[in-house]
């Protein structure tokens, strides 16, 4: 079972960005943390990050040749690129999005995501452990569709 965590522009500043925010665990910590949860749960993980909209929809696309199922972190681009939203509707896996903050209790901007009618779910506020609820529940999600 393989899934692949993709994380948006600005994540690979974890750590130093808005650490009231954000906190201050960094990207690579956030990495290492997703990897050795995906090992205890008997998962692969591929882990990619870009600041790039079309290097992001490139790798959606791989996945649907390599993964079983997506995480993402769409960043910024959560609010608005539809070109992300239509690589995930096309990718055929089942997708489901994180943010560290909760973004409810946020500006009204992030309270709209383009991403999320075509995600299984949607996991917010919980910081890095956002990550490791993704990837139980994608495991589970994963493990029931194969069941049928």
């Amino acid at each position: 079972m393989k899934a692949l965590v993709i994380h948006g522009p600005n994540l690979n500043l974890l750590g130093r960005r808005e650490p009231e925010v954000y906190g201050t665990t960094s990207f690579e910590e956030i990495n290492e943390r997703i990897r050795s949860a995906a090992a205890d749960l008997g998962m692969e993980v591929e882990i990619f990050q870009s600041n790039s909209e079309g290097a992001l929809v490139d790798a959606i696309q791989r996945a649907g040749d390599s993964a079983d199922g997506l995480i993402i972190n769409p960043g910024a681009y959560t609010h608005y690129s539809i070109a992300l939203r239509d690589a995930l509707a096309g990718a055929g896996l089942p997708v489901i999005e994180v943010h560290l903050s909760n973004v409810y209790a946020r500006e009204d901007f992030r309270k709209v995501s383009v991403i999320a009618p075509v995600a299984v779910g949607q996991i917010s506020g919980f910081g890095p452990e956002s990550y490791i609820l993704a990837l139980w529940a994608l495991k589970s999600i994963i493990t029931k569709g194969k069941a049928k």
